[in-house]
């Protein structure tokens, strides 16, 4: 896989890591501006209720998100290095990556924040181009 590739996966997991560390800064008042104006929009413009169970939610799915980054990256690595051996290391995080947007898709329109598909297309999105783009599905 090329340079360029490599560099655009990277971005990818550096985009989840950021969206984690919103997340999770919304577990605390000083820090939850971002995520407070993120929620807004995703609802529709109804403010959210930043309760203690709320706080919790947020640092857990940004400690999560951040997580996921970081074990999809190093995925990515080994799958770099492996070259067209490295396919079903990719498959797994696409099965990974569907499996996450149908869930979270279902989750968001359930709970009042369907603009949520929004962001989450967008990320699957870049992942797609990358996927289809970069040669890694080759045999």
């Amino acid at each position: 896989m090329s340079a360029f590739w490599r560099a655009y996966f990277g971005a990818f997991c550096a985009s989840l890591v950021l969206f984690g560390a919103v997340l999770s800064a919304g577990a605390f008042a000083p820090t939850s501006g971002p995520v407070s104006l993120l929620m807004t929009f995703l609802s529709g413009g109804n403010e959210a209720s930043f309760d203690p169970a709320l706080r919790f939610s947020l640092g857990l799915m940004g400690a999560l998100t951040i997580g996921w980054a970081v074990m999809i990256y190093g995925v990515m690595r080994v799958a770099f290095t492996l070259g067209t051996q490295g396919r079903p290391l990719w498959d797994a995080i696409t099965a990974g990556l569907i499996s996450w947007y149908v869930i979270d898709g279902i989750c968001s329109i359930a709970t009042g924040f369907a603009l949520n598909i929004i962001p989450n297309t967008a990320l699957a999105a870049m992942y797609l181009v990358g996927i289809t783009q970069s040669g890694a599905l080759k045999r």
